[in-house]
């Protein structure tokens, strides 16, 4: 199996024509992709599924399956799972929001990008720079020769999700482009849409250039230098699992497992200046903030998700890769957790009470019409105007009384504590399921 309809064709018929080998032809087929061929695969998380997507469209296949690698198997040999929780307040726009942090190193989008790479035995080149005119030559040298890049950019410049001109600056996950048509004026782009998506080149390079902690970083994979073996996946695989039971097990509150302990109590806390009795005493942006928790956990939000459910899809391959049964064990154990979450989700944005219900059913629409391509912008641009506009509606108050807002953080925290409790269970059972030597 290949991951194009006629890549071994194309390699065989190069080989015959200049006599090369079929890795020299390989790589130059593949240094050369047109953009009908490049297979939008959809995906959940942005990070795991760019370098998912380019090493399949790379040709880059699993030694076992013949297949392309999953994008579980890359969240896997990358370390799995973070934890992380941290409440902003934009005191210009009387905004509270939440920002979570479920992937390994999720603080260092490009520190995990390399490691990922590097323990698949793909070379990466990193390029950064402040100039405009070389990130523009530096995409092209790539994406305009057929090459797919992975670049970090400002989502609310790329236009796409509809955000308000506020967000301006806020940033967004790292996006694939994958070519450049300079007579339309537009890159194709991927950010797990399984449509064509076309962002204008004005508004890629505005993107690229507004968030100044990753100015114009762009990632390129060398793919076709790199095959992927059974003993370096399984090396890459025992990698990652450590990597997942040391960093998850360690006590700091801000990076590992007892940051959602420290949500779970900041919930009810009213003694801490960030405890959200008090951070919502005015009930200002609390509506908003259940909505940022039903985006941080469901994987219909922009970000994935928390998962805990990938996560298990990589423990049930890593299982038969590295021979260890039990870690199949640990992928129900991921299973509840995700389940736990999901319940946390619930109670945040209930289904069966307005505005809620309507909150949830416009975020919902809207990720599933921005992966519908282009042929779906207009129906996105009017879905992400209803829900700013409801947003906005109930930002300055809450749809509930002081009661209503009490039984909410009270059991929010109960739930978010039981989805504490379902962690540490998993992560039990995975450190006695990892391999050891």
């Amino acid at each position: 199996m290949t991951a194009h309809k006629h890549l071994k064709e194309r390699i065989r018929a190069r080989m015959a024509r200049t006599g090369e080998s079929y890795t020299t032809a390989r790589r130059q087929v593949l240094n050369a992709l047109p953009p009908s061929e490049y297979q939008l695969l959809g995906g959940l998380h942005p990070d795991a599924h760019a370098i998912a997507g380019v090493l399949a469209n790379r040709g880059l296949l699993h030694p076992g399956t013949g297949q392309p690698l999953s994008e579980a198997m890359v969240l896997g040999v990358g370390g799995g799972l973070g934890a992380g929780y941290i409440l902003w307040e934009f005191k210009a726009h009387d905004l509270r929001a939440l920002v979570f942090g479920f992937r390994n190193s999720w603080q260092y989008p490009d520190r995990w990008a390399r490691k990922t790479c590097q323990r698949l035995g793909v070379p990466a080149a990193v390029h950064e720079t402040g100039s405009a005119g070389k990130a523009d030559a530096e995409l092209r040298a790539a994406a305009g020769q057929g090459v797919p890049a992975i670049a970090w950019a400002d989502q609310q410049a790329l236009g796409y999700r509809h955000l308000p001109a506020w967000l301006d600056g806020r940033g967004g996950p790292p996006i694939t482009v994958y070519a450049i048509d300079d007579t339309a004026g537009v890159a194709l782009i991927d950010d797990r849409n399984r449509a064509p998506l076309r962002v204008p080149l004005d508004a890629l390079a505005a993107a690229r250039a507004r968030v100044g902690s990753y100015k114009h970083r762009l990632l390129v994979l060398d793919a076709p230098a790199a095959e992927l073996d059974a003993g370096g996946l399984r090396r890459a695989v025992r990698d990652g699992l450590s990597e997942q039971v040391e960093h998850l097990g360690q006590r700091s509150d801000s990076f590992s497992l007892p940051a959602f302990r420290k949500w779970a109590r900041l919930l009810t806390d009213r003694r801490n200046a960030k405890g959200w009795p008090t951070v919502f005493a005015d009930r200002v942006s609390l509506f908003d903030a259940c909505l940022s928790v039903y985006e941080g956990l469901e994987p219909s939000g922009s970000d994935g998700g928390n998962l805990r459910g990938l996560y298990a899809e990589f423990l049930d391959e890593a299982a038969g890769l590295v021979d260890a049964p039990a870690l199949g064990k640990a992928a129900a154990a991921y299973r509840e957790a995700a389940a736990r979450w999901h319940e946390v989700a619930e109670i945040a944005l209930p289904a069966g009470r307005e505005p809620f219900a309507e909150a949830r059913r416009l975020t919902d629409q809207l990720q599933a019409q921005v992966e519908g391509g282009d042929a779906a912008q207009q129906a996105a641009a009017a879905t992400a105007a209803s829900l700013w506009a409801l947003r906005d509606r109930w930002r300055p108050e809450f749809p509930g009384d002081d009661q209503d807002v009490e039984t909410l953080l009270t059991t929010l925290a109960g739930t978010v504590a039981a989805a504490c409790d379902a962690e540490e269970a998993a992560l039990g059972e995975l450190t006695a399921a990892v391999p050891r030597g």
